[in-house]
């Protein structure tokens, strides 16, 4: 059973940073790619960020890009999103997510998802 689990969401005040985690079991966590999608209300889940399993090549969603930085600890199972100098529009729900194949934007290419993470971002 392959299980993605998120955590260190919160509240946090605009400006501030975030820490997210996400702990990968029941696949081989080094060959796959992973990343972070958000949802926000009445949104379309969007893309955030990626990091290749091999080479550790990443993707940045345009409106992350700067502030966001995602990385991964293989030894741990670990993939990790640390977001700076927030914004109230990054409110919403972070889901960790690990593909096979390679990095995708479209939601429907990932294999695997977690549960969510809620992060709300006061101004």
């Amino acid at each position: 059973q392959v299980q993605l689990v998120e955590s260190g969401g919160g509240l946090v005040e605009a400006g501030g940073s975030l820490r997210l985690s996400c702990l990968a079991s029941g696949l081989p966590f080094s060959t796959y790619v992973m990343g972070w999608f958000r949802e926000a209300p009445g949104k379309e889940r969007e893309f955030v960020a990626a990091i290749t399993g091999a080479s550790g090549v990443t993707k940045y969603g345009d409106s992350v890009r700067g502030r966001f930085t995602i990385s991964r600890d293989n030894a741990k199972n670990t993939v990790y999103l640390q977001m700076w100098r927030v914004r109230p529009e990054d409110t919403a729900v972070y889901y960790c997510a690990a593909n096979f194949l390679s990095i995708s934007i479209i939601r429907t290419n990932w294999n695997y998802w977690g549960q969510g993470t809620q992060v709300i971002v006061s101004s």
